[in-house]
């Protein structure tokens, strides 16, 4: 089969395996049952939290990292809503590299403490996801230092294309083939790399984004064919909340995603807690926007195999149990 026309590259997909530690690979998948009274659909989990630093980002970082250290570059600066952060000061330790994570100083602070932790330099900006950005790319040219950039770096989306790898993967299905995969949307890494997979081995499978209403830039931009930014971003799904749009990835994602759809707060809410309810999982908003998806369209997908990929788990608790409660879920 012919491969999409994007930046990414198939064979270099199957050769990253190599670089990532194991314990971020072969990722728990299965068919979620308790949850299908309440989509109507069959349902399916990647879960991409259950490792050191709880998202699927740290696929990309061991490749970025693994880079820099083969080539004697010793330090790296990059802007972070938080996992991404998490994911590059883990890779980095391991290889003894200096890494600097520029974050909003609003950045959920669950995900700033890990970040530390981890042995990181953490700089704060008084402004949003944006602006960190345009930090992280001074420091790199005031030091003259690697400065990673999720989703424009290749890296960061062929890392993340594992992921559909073990989709495919006929060993690790539990239920038939996915007729639909469903892939939070922010930066872009996640739906490009995985979208690129898919497409390249299994073009039948329909591949759709999802982002929040608060900060659909990269949507409106889908549909639009080109760059849309937007002035501010208004949601709880703090990893996917950009304004910016990258040109590079809007053109990947064109070539890969069949559609990219918003949903609102009240779905991602009730999708965390059909999660926790039903699948015994906390997870952060941005890990919810799949769900949210089909109970905003439960028609759309009625009869289908829908896959999701829950994509993060670092939400501060005490922000959890304010938006998840108590309520019940029953019918939602």
């Amino acid at each position: 089969m012919q491969e999409p026309r994007t930046r990414l590259d198939l064979a270099r997909i199957r050769a990253a395996r190599s670089f990532i530690d194991p314990m971020f690979l072969d990722t728990p998948l299965y068919r979620c049952e308790a949850l299908e009274p309440d989509l109507g659909c069959a349902v399916s989990i990647k879960l991409e939290t259950v490792n050191p630093v709880r998202s699927f980002k740290a696929r990309g970082t061991e490749l970025v990292a693994s880079q820099l250290a083969a080539n004697g570059t010793r330090a790296a600066v990059c802007a972070s809503a938080g996992n991404l952060g998490q994911a590059l000061a883990w890779s980095a330790r391991a290889r003894s590299l200096d890494v600097t994570v520029i974050a909003s100083r609003h950045a959920t602070r669950t995900k700033l403490d890990r970040i530390r932790a981890l042995g990181a330099k953490l700089e704060l900006v008084d402004g949003d996801h944006e602006l960190a950005r345009e930090r992280a790319a001074a420091i790199a040219r005031q030091d003259g230092i690697r400065l990673v950039e999720d989703s424009l770096d290749i890296e960061t989306c062929e890392g993340a294309a594992t992921i559909a790898l073990e989709l495919l993967d006929p060993a690790e299905a539990s239920a038939p083939p996915f007729d639909t995969i469903l892939i939070a949307l922010g930066g872009g890494a996640l739906a490009t790399g995985v979208g690129h997979v898919l497409k390249s081995l299994n073009p039948t499978v329909e591949v759709i984004c999802v982002q929040p209403l608060g900060a659909p830039a990269l949507t409106r931009s889908f549909h639009q064919r080109r760059v849309v930014t937007t002035a501010t971003t208004n949601t709880i799904a703090d990893g996917v909340a950009g304004r910016i749009p990258i040109p590079p990835v809007l053109n990947d994602l064109l070539e890969v995603a069949d559609d990219a759809v918003l949903v609102q707060e009240s779905s991602i809410i009730t999708g965390m807690r059909l999660l926790l309810a039903h699948a015994g999982l906390v997870v952060e908003p941005s890990a919810a926007l799949g769900i949210a998806a089909i109970l905003e369209d439960r028609e759309r997908f009625a009869g289908r195999h829908v896959g999701t990929v829950v994509c993060g788990s670092n939400v501060d608790v005490d922000a959890y149990w304010r938006w998840v409660g108590t309520a019940s879920v029953g019918g939602s």
